[in-house]
């Protein structure tokens, strides 16, 4: 933001520069000091300074003045800078006139001629008025801004994302903010497409994708090699482990994630058994760490998709959704897996629109004083219903199982049933979603039978499903798409499996690609489980490579 402005006024042309030099030597590092020679010329001046959003905190302006005295300039100033402090310099014989427009002007405060010393009859006096002007100071915001509303296509995704990679924002809803509307025609944009970023450089994004937003933002969307030890796919807990312990014992390691650093873990709200943390931590925040550790051991990190993985003459391929190509000698899967689809009525359209797939902590303050639905009875859902129980006015934890207690850690459950607003009903489904614009009623499938309720947001944590299908067909896979490492190769009929040395425990039907993490066959579902999957990829990365030499 912009230095705040100090006005000063006063047709004696000695008089005022004395004033601003006053004024800049005590506030100028702070300040803006700028000055007018006349009343109407201020008022001029005000005006442009009001087009131009600029704010002016103090205004010093002197009586005689021909033309426009400083009362009546100071009174047509205040619709202009109503929140400014208003000071009136007299002569000894304007003092009458300067205590009636104590009332007409609304001036804050009178100083006679001289106000020599400046540092006992001057700035005692505007060092308290500028105080209280900060404290009712709310500065203008000069960030990036968010125009989208609550309920329309891509908003969530666009917060999300921006939410996620620490990108500080401000989210301006046109259903409810009549200020969005002017911010969208002063750029002269099409109300009708949103969502838009605003960015403080006067430039703008019309509903941007994930990778548009990446590269507007700095984050890094290219590699700057074509060349790497090993290259991680995914940047949740397994793969910032593996980017970790790579890039730490010497290893050019880039780690590909086209969304943001922690996966499921990340949007997490509060992750409480995780080992060396004992009053918990976010998911967000446990990821952040992570990926400062890693950038503090050299990875790289880029913000794309890889969309195909190819091998030739003991190298692999990657190829990146913008069609750039990266080779390494070793790669690490590590893409975790998306939260299972409820297949019912309403779904795809309302989804992002009322029904969400996992936890943003985005959505919290939307939801404040309304009933929250969780669907799913594990930790991630247990976590979820925790952190809306202190937006919502209610939290409905919807369970298919008789408890929680086959599904869930106990600490969660001991502190959902010590929170009040927060209600499970077991054997309960989601059965359909109803509403117009967005997400307004669902059905549920109770042992009562079927009953509907108002709901305008549902957060889905039914288990998790790989999504493997991109991968080549040479990478073996169980029924559900997870991928077999390892001893699990054995399951498969065909033998898959070629060379005459066991293939390493994390290591996939092709030499040289490893998984770690929630898509590999067998695995734990904990984000310590994890974590510990990747680091220990990393020791059979330097034993493959070993074979190399």
């Amino acid at each position: 933001m912009a230095k705040p402005i100090l006005l000063a006024v006063d047709d004696d042309i000695s008089v005022l520069e004395a004033v601003v030099q006053d004024l800049r030597r005590q506030y100028g590092e702070k300040h803006r000091v700028i000055r007018a020679a006349s009343g109407q010329a201020a008022l001029d001046i005000c005006r442009q300074l009001k087009e131009r959003n600029d704010v002016v905190a103090l205004i010093l302006s002197d009586q005689r003045m021909p033309g426009m005295t400083g009362v009546e300039f100071l009174e047509a100033a205040i619709p202009l800078f109503p929140e400014a402090k208003r000071v009136l310099l007299t002569a000894y014989a304007d003092t009458e006139a300067a205590i009636r427009a104590i009332n007409s002007a609304r001036i804050h405060y009178y100083l006679n001629k001289p106000w020599d010393p400046p540092e006992e009859k001057l700035y005692p006096v505007l060092d308290d008025l500028l105080q209280a002007w900060y404290l009712g100071f709310k500065p203008p915001y000069d960030g990036i801004q968010l125009i989208s509303p609550r309920w329309g296509a891509g908003d969530h995704e666009v917060r999300n994302f921006l939410s996620r990679n620490r990108i500080g924002f401000q989210w301006v809803d046109p259903d409810i903010n009549p200020e969005a509307i002017p911010l969208l025609r002063q750029r002269e944009l099409d109300e009708a497409k949103l969502p838009v970023v605003l960015f403080p450089d006067g430039t703008s994004l019309v509903q941007p994708s994930s990778t548009q937003l990446a590269e507007k933002v700095g984050l890094s969307v290219q590699a700057s090699q074509e060349y790497y030890d090993v290259v991680v796919v995914g940047a949740g807990p397994a793969g910032l482990g593996a980017g970790v312990y790579g890039a730490s014992e010497g290893l050019k390691t880039l780690v590909v994630e086209p969304f943001a650093a922690g996966g499921q873990a990340g949007s997490s709200s509060k992750i409480e058994n995780y080992l060396g943390f004992v009053d918990g931590i976010s998911g967000e925040e446990l990821a952040q760490r992570a990926y400062l550790q890693a950038r503090r051991f050299k990875a790289e990190f880029l913000t794309q998709r890889v969309t195909q993985i190819g091998s030739e003459n003991g190298y692999h391929i990657l190829r990146m959704s913008d069609d750039r190509e990266v080779t390494c000698r070793a790669c690490i899967l590590a893409i975790g897996v998306q939260y299972c689809r409820l297949d019912i009525p309403g779904e795809d359209r309302f989804s992002g629109a009322g029904l969400y797939y996992g936890a943003a902590t985005t959505q919290g303050d939307s939801c404040a004083d309304e009933s929250v639905y969780i669907v799913g009875g594990a930790n991630s859902a247990g976590q979820a219903a925790m952190y809306f129980s202190r937006h919502a006015r209610e939290v409905c934890l919807l369970v298919r199982g008789k408890d929680l207690e086959r599904s869930m850690s106990k600490y969660l459950i001991e502190q959902i049933e010590a929170t009040q607003n927060i209600v499970v009903e077991t054997e309960t489904q989601l059965v359909a979603l109803d509403g117009n614009a967005h997400l307004q009623c669902i059905t549920l499938s109770t042992p009562a039978g079927l009953v509907k309720r108002g709901a305008s947001s549902v957060f889905v944590f039914i288990g998790a499903e790989p999504k493997t299908q991109w991968l080549p067909e040479r990478i073996a896979r169980d029924a559900k798409g997870f991928v077999l490492a390892g001893p699990d190769l054995k399951l498969q009929a065909d033998e898959t499996w070629r060379l005459g040395r066991d293939p390493y425990l994390l290591e996939t039907s092709v030499p040289g690609i490893f998984v770690a993490g929630d898509v590999r066959h067998g695995s734990v579902k904990r984000c310590a489980s994890a974590v510990g999957e990747g680091s220990i990829a990393i020791q059979f990365v330097h034993q493959y490579l070993a074979t190399l030499n």
